[in-house]
């Protein structure tokens, strides 16, 4: 691998699920908040990172194109769902970092899924695809400091904190798994 032994646990003094205010987010995202272990920002998307890997490498080959009701995803739009949303996250995440009074607009989950072709692609790709994203947002989310992990933007009409940011992309890709769990397995 490209990165040292410790490249998930070496980072700057960062923020828990617990120091995160309801002021700094909307509602809507205390669900997946309150999914998250009380850990500091990249350890917890570290351990999501082995265990949604975990998860998705033990699902039975016959469920990935399964679908428990008709129009529903199956676990591979899930999967692709989990990256493009943790994408989206990780940019909003750098932009409110970087700049001031950043406003952005929000997105089409299902838009996105319609033309993420997931199901075409196989397993492996959609696994190496979300490895690679939560590299990549464990490292963005490590050099933020303090002062950056506090700043807020408006993400599609509702404020959010850098940190509120990371811990929802923790918890969305915990409620999904808990989804294939209850309704796919």
């Amino acid at each position: 691998m490209f990165f040292s032994k410790g490249f998930f646990y070496l980072y700057r003094k960062t923020m828990t699920p617990s120091e995160i205010q309801i002021s700094e987010y909307n509602p809507y995202y205390k669900r997946y908040l309150d999914l998250v272990e009380n850990l500091p920002l990249p350890e917890a998307l570290a351990k999501g990172l082995k265990h949604t890997q975990s998860f998705f490498d033990s699902l039975p080959v016959e469920k990935w194109n399964y679908r428990y009701a008709e129009a529903k995803w199956t676990p591979k739009d899930i999967l692709q769902h989990i990256t493009d949303t943790e994408r989206v996250f990780a940019y909003r995440a750098l932009y409110f970092a970087r700049s001031s009074n950043a406003e952005l607009k929000g997105f089409d989950e299902n838009l996105f899924a319609e033309n993420a072709l997931a199901n075409s692609k196989s397993v492996d790709e959609l696994l190496q695809e979300y490895i690679a994203v939560r590299i990549a947002t464990i490292s963005l989310f490590k050099n933020f400091s303090l002062n950056q992990l506090k700043q807020t933007g408006m993400a599609n009409g509702s404020i959010m904190s850098v940190a509120a940011l990371g811990f929802v992309i923790c918890g969305h890709e915990i409620h999904h798994c808990n989804i294939i769990t209850e309704r796919y397995l």
